[in-house]
Formats: C-alpha cells, sequence, structure tokens
C-alpha cells in the first residue's frame, strides 16, 4: 500500500490550496483517512480525518477554513484549504488507518511522503 499526497505549494495569506492524497494498491477498505502536519520545531498534529462511516473532525485551528473529503471508490482524500495563515505553513501528511487489503492483509498504520505548504504575507 503506498499513498501519494499532491497539492502542496507557495501560496498568499488569505489564499487557499487543495492537497489530494490517492492510496494504491490492492485496497478493500480503509477505516480512517488523515491529514496531518508538522511545522519546523514543532510536533506533528492531526489536522482532519475521516472515517470510512463520514465521521469527520477537525483540529479546533482549522474549523471553518479546512474542509476534508473522502471518495472511497477511489481511495483518495482531499483536504481544501481556505484563509491560509502563516500559523498554517507545515508540512503536511496523509495518513491512512486500518486498510485491509483484498488478501485480508491489514495495515494498522500508512503514511505518504508530505507535501509542503508555505504561507506568505
Amino acid at each position: 500500500v503506498q499513498l501519494q499526497a499532491s497539492g502542496g505549494g507557495l501560496v498568499q495569506a488569505g489564499g487557499s490550496v487543495r492537497l489530494s492524497c490517492e492510496a494504491s494498491g490492492s485496497i478493500y477498505n480503509i477505516d480512517s483517512m488523515r491529514w496531518y502536519r508538522q511545522a519546523p520545531g514543532k510536533e506533528r498534529e492531526l489536522v482532519a480525518a475521516a472515517s470510512s462511516g463520514s465521521n469527520i473532525r477537525y483540529a479546533d485551528s482549522v474549523k471553518g477554513r479546512f474542509t476534508i473529503s473522502r471518495d472511497n471508490a477511489k481511495n483518495t482524500v482531499h483536504l481544501q484549504m481556505n484563509s491560509l495563515a502563516a500559523e498554517d505553513t507545515a508540512v503536511y501528511y496523509c495518513n491512512a488507518r486500518g486498510v485491509t487489503l483484498t488478501t485480508w492483509h491489514r495495515y494498522l498504520k500508512v503514511w505518504g511522503q508530505g507535501t509542503q505548504v508555505t504561507v506568505f504575507s
């Protein structure tokens, strides 16, 4: 199983960026797809999570500005980030939890490579 993230870049404060992450492999189900971020000198933090049962949650710092969405048929997750601020600058990581393959092998946690989002004013 691999997670491929895309969509980061340089964006002006107040602007928007959309991140995407696609899981590849012989996947039967993914319990939860998430976005984390890690700013320089800080610990990695959960930004948003979307379960296969449509349960969604956000970090307080991004509520009302970020929207996570999943396409279960395509094993993809997106993060629409609006009203970006300097404090949103970080490397964003895609994460999948509870990945079941068609062979019934199960991965508890899979990480994608990070994608840098830099917000400038």
